[in-house]
Parts: structure tokens; sequence; C-alpha cells
């Protein structure tokens, strides 16, 4: 069985922040300690169950994508290594393989989304008003069809507890200048088109994503948080795929499809997970590891 880590106690680092998945405590002045939790959030509510060895999949996933497209963009991780973070052993064994030591960074306030396929949020604006995030789409498109291309939807970033907001791309042009809009608009086309590329060979369809960033002190776009996870983005089952139906997935909409079945608004707290969904989920996130990195 593998051990389960809802939260940390990290006795020998002070906590900055506690996220939905992730707790994050300071390493000096510049670094931070980022130990991914099994904690599960789906509409923005943290669930009360976890998922047994999810933290180390969605770390080993997003490391495994730092160090691809190392040479596209900088990214978070830091030389430091754990032992050197955590000297004490019994406080490194408890987050050995889910935690990672990264540059400290100020995180920009806007989530880079970027869409292949027509589904979710997007679905039902598209059924709407024939547009997503006020970019006109070809008319007759169905459910999870692909788009004529890859399409960027930011959002704002919502505090914990909080909705985040789709935006427009002059909204973020106004909330973090035009230059640092149209670079991260950019780089997140770019990594979303090489990911989907790489990973559709692999059986995994990459349906869309969602990308943070944060700059250094000479203002450099930097990848942080988490990069092309189950979590973050929508993986499904390439040999499974039929437009105009729900995909197979490898990612947690397996869990928004079971909780939109209960009789639950969506606000906290959220409703403890039966054993069979939070088993069909860590095989999931693991399938989804072993697709992309073998």
């Amino acid at each position: 069985m593998v051990p389960i880590l809802f939260d940390t106690d990290l006795k020998s680092l002070p906590l900055i922040h506690r996220g939905k998945v992730r707790d994050i405590y300071a390493v000096g002045d510049d670094h931070m300690l980022i130990v991914t939790t099994d904690r599960l959030s789906a509409f923005d509510v943290v669930l009360p169950t976890a998922i047994p060895g999810k933290g180390a999949i969605l770390t080993s996933v997003s490391n495994f994508w730092f160090n691809h497209f190392s040479s596209t963009v900088p990214n978070q991780v830091s030389a430091i290594s754990l032992a050197d973070a955590i000297p004490d052993k019994t406080e490194r064994e408890l987050v050995e393989g889910r935690a990672i030591v990264v540059k400290k960074l100020k995180a920009l306030p806007v989530e880079a989304i970027v869409r292949g396929y027509i589904i979710g949020s997007g679905w039902k604006d598209y059924q709407a008003n024939g547009a997503i995030c006020g970019i006109e789409l070809p008319k007759g498109l169905q459910l999870a069809d692909k788009l004529p291309e890859a399409i960027y939807t930011p959002s704002s970033k919502a505090a914990v507890g909080e909705h985040d907001e789709n935006i427009d791309y002059d909204a973020t042009v106004a909330i973090i200048g035009n230059d640092l809009a149209q670079q991260i608009k950019d780089i997140s086309l770019k990594l979303y088109t090489e990911a989907a590329a790489y990973a559709l060979p692999r059986g995994i369809i990459i349906a869309d994503t969602k990308f943070e960033f944060g700059v250094d002190a000479n203002n450099q776009l930097t990848l942080i948080d988490e990069a092309l996870t189950p979590d973050s983005s929508r993986f499904w089952l390439a040999d499974a795929y039929q437009p105009g139906s729900n995909p197979h997935s490898f990612d947690k909409q397996y869990v928004r499809d079971y909780l939109e079945t209960l009789d639950w608004d969506k606000t906290s707290p959220g409703p403890e997970l039966p054993d069979e969904v939070v088993q069909n989920t860590s095989a999931k996130y693991s399938e989804a590891l072993d697709r992309l990195t073998h």
C-alpha cells in the first residue's frame, strides 16, 4: 500500500503557503521547497479523500517536462539538492520523491491555458456563443473535436477557495503588461504544441493544459508550479478517442465526472470519494506517467 501524504508539518523549514495541493516552505532567502501532497482539488475545493501516490507522480511528470523543455524556457528547478534543503533524514524521507527545491520567483497572476480540443467550459462557451474567451470558432464543432489550431485562453489566478475566471488576452496585457503577456502567450502555445506532438505516439491526447509563470530579478519569464500533469491538463486515451462523446481520460476529469453525479453544490466541504474512485484515479495517474516517461 502506497503511504498517503495529505499534508505536511516540516519543523526544519518555515511554511510559506499551503495551497490546494502543494505545501511550500522557505529554503533560505532565495529558494523554496515545494511538496506535492496527495490532496486532490476539484471545482476549486480540496476534497477530504487523498489519492495514494499522486504527489510523487505529479512531481515525476513535472520534472520530466521541465527537463524536456529546459532549452525552450527557463524553469523553477534549482540545483540545490533535497539533502541540502532538509538535512534531517527523518523529515526528508517524509517528502522524498514528491518535493523539489525551486528558485524563489515572483509569480504572475495569470494562468496560461491552451486548448487543442473543445471540451469542458470551452464547450459550454462555444454552445452559448460560438466562441471561447472571445475567440470565434468554426460552426458545427462537436464535443471533444480537435480545434483547427491550438488557442490561448488565459484566466485570472484566484485565491484558495475562490474560482479562477476566464479573461481575454487584452485583460492579461492590462494585468502584467504587453511584453510579458505576449511572451506567455507565445511560449504557452509552443510548449503545448510540442508536448501534444510528443504524447500522441505514446497513446495520449493532451486536450488542453494550464501553465503558470514567474519572473526573476531580471524580469526573465520562468515556468513554475507544475507542467503538463494529469492535474493541470486533460489527458485522453488516443485509441478510444471519438469526437461527439466524452473521452476516456487519464486525469482528474474522471473524479469531476463522478462528483457531477452527486447532490453536491461544489462548495467546501467536498464529499468523500469511494475506494473504487480512489483506486481508479491512482491507476490513471500511474498510467499517464508510464506512457509519457518510458
